[in-house]
């Protein structure tokens, strides 16, 4: 029978062992039968030592999914809806003022001062309930603006806006991701780079720049920006005199050359911040 819909109808059977969240979700046997193949599919895992072993952690276990498995976010949907969902119809978000943000199985807890240890017993009875385990070591209580947390690359916290001098709670680029970012056009301006044209790195750096940036664009994100803006810069600077043979000191790759005659994306001007309050 459809839940949706309540019309009957004849269709395969699922799987033998109902995996709790799925079969209430998903009626077609075929596919049912094609997510317990991937959950108990071997998969092979390098230990400590070295030694590669092949492992069925889920027939072992009983639980849990090949690491990075095609399958995960599948189902990290699948049982982050009954946890949305429970919340709701149990009342949780009314009751304590406590809303879910969730991206797949990363979620975040919005609620008033004075109500979080509720509100983290309650996530926790629920976990229990759905068979799931929380990471304890990235679970905690976080109270802004005086501290801050990470969420989907974004470091939310108290800013001082360089203008005004104000201080204000909004998302930043995470710090991790700042090193990333500079780590990776590190990489693509290495001297292994130099094979490639000017006008073929230019456009790879912009590629990197611009999905880069457009992500990174709400919120306090001038910081950030100058930062990676200016170790491109450096980099391609230092790209191109080792790919023209010039000596370090010559002053021939200005930035401004950069941007107006090899075409560097300048974030400031190519990047339309989204505004925090609308």
């Amino acid at each position: 029978m459809s839940w949706r819909t309540g019309r009957a109808y004849v269709a395969p059977a699922p799987a033998e062992k109902k995996v709790l969240g799925i079969c209430e979700r998903i009626s077609d046997g075929r596919v049912l039968h094609l997510v317990k193949m991937w959950l108990q599919a071997a998969v092979e895992e390098t230990t400590e030592s070295g030694q590669v072993v092949r492992t069925t952690r889920n027939k072992d276990e009983g639980r849990g999914t090949p690491q990075g498995g095609v399958a995960s976010p599948l189902l990290a949907n699948l049982y982050m809806r009954r946890f949305v969902l429970g919340w709701k119809v149990g009342g949780h978000e009314q009751q304590l003022d406590a809303h879910i943000v969730n991206y797949a199985d990363d979620f975040v807890i919005c609620c008033k001062p004075g109500r979080a240890d509720q509100a983290m017993q309650a996530m926790r009875k629920m976990m229990g309930q759905l068979k799931l385990t929380v990471n304890e070591k990235k679970t905690r209580q976080c109270s802004l603006p005086d501290g801050t947390f990470t969420f989907l690359g974004f470091t939310f916290g108290r800013q001082v806006s360089w203008r005004t001098g104000r201080a204000y709670v909004a998302p930043a680029p995470a710090e991790k991701k700042v090193l990333g970012i500079c780590e990776r056009i590190s990489e693509e301006t290495s001297r292994s780079m130099r094979w490639r044209s000017v006008s073929e790195q230019v456009q790879r750096l912009n590629q990197i720049l611009m999905g880069w940036g457009n992500y990174f664009r709400l919120g306090y994100v001038t910081g950030a920006w100058r930062v990676v803006q200016q170790h491109t810069c450096r980099r391609l600077r230092r790209w191109l005199r080792d790919k023209h043979g010039q000596r370090r000191g010559i002053r021939a790759f200005l930035d401004q050359r950069l941007y107006h005659e090899y075409g560097l994306v300048k974030l400031t001007e190519r990047v339309v911040r989204i505004p925090l309050w609308a």
